[in-house]
């Protein structure tokens, strides 16, 4: 049987103080890791710096991203800061990753946004290339994106072999790359190519066991070791969407991105998902709904 999960996605804070709190607050509620997203627009902490801040304050609690855009840093940059952060953290970092996709982005920053299927070679080498570092062996890598030469960082993560991997996928090329190399796959919409938004098209109960389904053959002896998870986009009573989101969240009711009615109800869902579906870890996405996810949190966690 596998055991939830649960995550929460904190973007920012007024204060040092304030940011402290929220890590405490869910720590103290049960949550077992605390999520930055990483994007160049918008009120969002830049996610290194959040992470380090939540670890110091809170002694439980894991740290991670959903996700690292791979196309903002060189993956060498990043082995170096996450093996530091899994170091000050004791261990408690999960570094989750993507191709990166959001246009405003790339074009706030002057940054050339390649067709999907080059972000998604370029990543599947970061991949290769921090696995590499985060060896104990000196690393060389030639790839049409980036070229190590014997660079042999420290520290070393702590956890060993490295952190968790955790890759964010909702098309088919994604879900593939994360059935292969992750040992977290957050399923999720697919995104336009032209990086405008998640596509509408791309919702509800087929989509979802599609993407499950596709994972489970593309993991293939890899899928019992594999933890999966998904996004929770309302809780407790529909609300708005959100701006970022251009699925219709009534569409989604069959599928646990939307956890409607008591916490029994939700509880019960949950457990469905897991038991029939292999999900067991629940990522709440907005602050608004923690009030209403800490009580299926106590009901749940283990």
């Amino acid at each position: 049987m596998r055991r939830f999960r649960f995550g929460a996605v904190v973007r920012e804070a007024g204060s040092g103080r304030e940011w402290a709190e929220k890590a405490r607050r869910l720590e103290g509620a049960g949550f077992d890791v605390l999520l930055t997203p990483d994007h160049l627009v918008g009120p969002r902490f830049a996610p290194i710096a959040a992470l380090t801040a939540a670890a110091c304050a809170t002694t439980r609690l894991r740290v991670g991203t959903l996700v690292f855009a791979n196309d903002f840093r060189h993956p060498a940059v990043l082995a170096k800061e996450a093996a530091t952060l899994d170091v000050l953290s004791g261990g408690r970092l999960e570094v989750g990753i993507g191709t990166g996709w959001m246009a405003g982005d790339y074009g706030g920053a002057g940054l050339a946004l390649d067709p999907p299927g080059v972000r998604i070679e370029r990543l599947r080498e970061a991949l290769a290339v921090l696995n590499g570092l985060w060896g104990e062996e000196p690393f060389g890598f030639e790839g049409r994106h980036y070229r190590i030469s014997g660079l042999d960082q420290r520290p070393k993560p702590l956890q060993r072999p490295r952190p968790p991997l955790v890759l964010g996928a909702g098309g088919p090329r994604m879900l593939r790359l994360a059935a292969e190399q992750a040992d977290v796959v957050n399923i999720g919409t697919r995104v336009r190519p032209d990086g405008s938004g998640p596509d509408a098209s791309d919702g509800g109960l087929r989509s979802l066991l599609a993407k499950l389904a596709a994972v489970r053959s593309a993991a293939g002896e890899r899928y019992p070791r594999l933890e999966l998870g998904t996004s929770v986009l309302q809780v407790g009573e529909r609300k708005a969407e959100e701006t970022w989101s251009a699925a219709d969240s009534a569409g989604l009711d069959e599928t646990p991105q939307v956890l409607l009615g008591t916490r029994h109800d939700i509880a019960d869902k949950l457990r469905h998902w897991r038991d029939e579906h292999d999900l067991s870890y629940f990522v709440v996405h907005h602050e608004r709904d923690l009030a209403a996810f800490e009580p299926v949190v106590e009901d749940l966690a283990t």
